[in-house]
């Protein structure tokens, strides 16, 4: 795809990239068949290849508008279309590429940007958070029945493991998860213990950034990733082997400091340190592992539905990873149609487009309880929290499943 860049763009640092990968779409459309938006609507600006017209519309002319802005935020980044794509198109770094420029040219309706504000001043402040969170709580009996299970209380917190082992390594504190479902962790914390591993909350490293990137505030999103780097350094030099997060959009994001700081003289090399080294759950903990631990799981033969999020199978490409991981340890896994679609959460998509959230999320839980399965599992608080308020099927991360199950063997 040609897309000849406009003069006045041509100083600009993210140009020249974004104007390569324009030019790597051949225009084939497969995308388009796995693409969540595209497949409600059927409008070909609703899917990546018709997105990225606009955006090369966009680099050419140094203009847009309402309608290209539309499009481009009806977007999930759910980056089915980057695991379908023959030719490796970047279609997610593309997006935050691009997003600044679009917000700036076109424009930002009074609520949506009232909204915007309002969630960049209280999701990645775990500190002005809880307290609203708190308040939400207090009115559940007042609220409609999905915002009243989104805010359930999440239960009494588990006991984390204490740092003793040699092995250390780094887990990110989290804002929405450590305020909404802080067990994760805890749970997590007492896993890798049981493995001889220490996971580090160091302060002052808690939100990931991946908020601000994905809603354009590119300042943000880098002074956030700037902060973690500099409350992690010391612990890096005194040998932590790895960064863990457990929610996976988190990891995503930590694996993508890389690019995000790339032009930051003073960040770019620790940024590549950290992305080198960030961690899923899955990439540090075998079965064979937690096998040993207990000899049997208690939950063995239990019927689990899982629910990969996209930051997971598209973004981090560790499509089955749960799955694998579960089954080796004697679960039985109901079958799930349409594995690869997004359940309609996306960050904070669902909170500016409910009525397509709601839509995804129906079809994908139409899908998980096909199978009839006991318990959903996940590995995203998003997608936690999207799913579990809309059935009273039990949804959990699969870290929650198997601590539970290990404390029961």
């Amino acid at each position: 795809m040609r897309a000849p860049l406009a003069e006045q763009l041509s100083s600009a640092s993210f140009a020249d990239e974004a104007v390569g990968i324009v030019r790597s779409c051949v225009h084939c459309g497969f995308c388009n068949a796995t693409c969540p938006t595209y497949q409600l609507t059927g409008d070909e600006r609703e899917g990546p290849r018709g997105r990225i017209y606009l955006i090369k519309a966009l680099l050419e002319d140094d203009a847009a508008g309402a309608t290209t802005r539309l499009h481009l935020d009806h977007c999930l980044v759910c980056r089915n279309c980057e695991t379908t794509c023959p030719s490796g198109v970047r279609y997610g770094r593309l997006l935050e590429l691009v997003r600044p420029l679009v917000y700036a040219r076109a424009g930002l309706p009074l609520t949506r940007r009232l909204l915007r504000w309002l969630l960049l001043q209280s999701i990645p402040h775990p500190r002005r958070l809880r307290p609203l969170v708190a308040l939400g709580r207090l009115l559940r009996p007042l609220l409609p029945r999905r915002q009243a299970r989104m805010l359930a209380a999440a239960g009494p917190l588990p006991a984390a493991g204490v740092p003793r082992h040699a092995r250390r390594v780094l887990l990110l504190g989290g804002c929405a998860q450590a305020v909404l479902n802080p067990a994760i962790d805890a749970h997590a914390s007492r896993i890798f213990d049981a493995l001889g591993v220490s996971l580090i909350k160091v302060p002052g490293a808690d939100c990931c950034g991946a908020l601000a990137h994905h809603l354009g505030a590119a300042a943000a999103a880098r002074a956030t990733a700037r902060a973690n780097l500099d409350a992690w350094q010391a612990e890096l030099e005194r040998g932590a082997e790895a960064v863990l997060a457990t929610a996976s959009a988190c990891t995503l994001q930590l694996k993508e400091y890389v690019s995000l700081l790339a032009d930051d003289p003073h960040y770019a090399a620790r940024a590549a340190q950290v992305a080198a080294l960030a961690r899923d759950p899955l990439e540090l903990i075998g079965a064979s592992e937690l096998v040993t631990l207990a000899g049997r799981i208690a939950g063995q033969g239990r019927k689990v539905a899982v629910q990969a999020p996209c930051s997971l199978q598209h973004g981090q490409r560790l499509d089955g990873g749960i799955e694998r991981l579960l089954g080796a340890l004697g679960y039985a896994l109901t079958p799930v149609n349409e594995a690869h679609l997004c359940c309609g959460s996306a960050g904070a998509h669902a909170l500016f487009e409910p009525r397509t959230a709601t839509s995804l999320g129906e079809r994908k839980l139409a899908n998980l309880l096909e199978g009839q399965p006991q318990v959903i599992v996940t590995a995203n608080i998003g997608c936690q929290l999207h799913l579990g308020s809309m059935t009273p099927l039990p949804v959990k991360h699969w870290l929650e499943l198997l601590a539970d199950d290990l404390a029961a063997a």
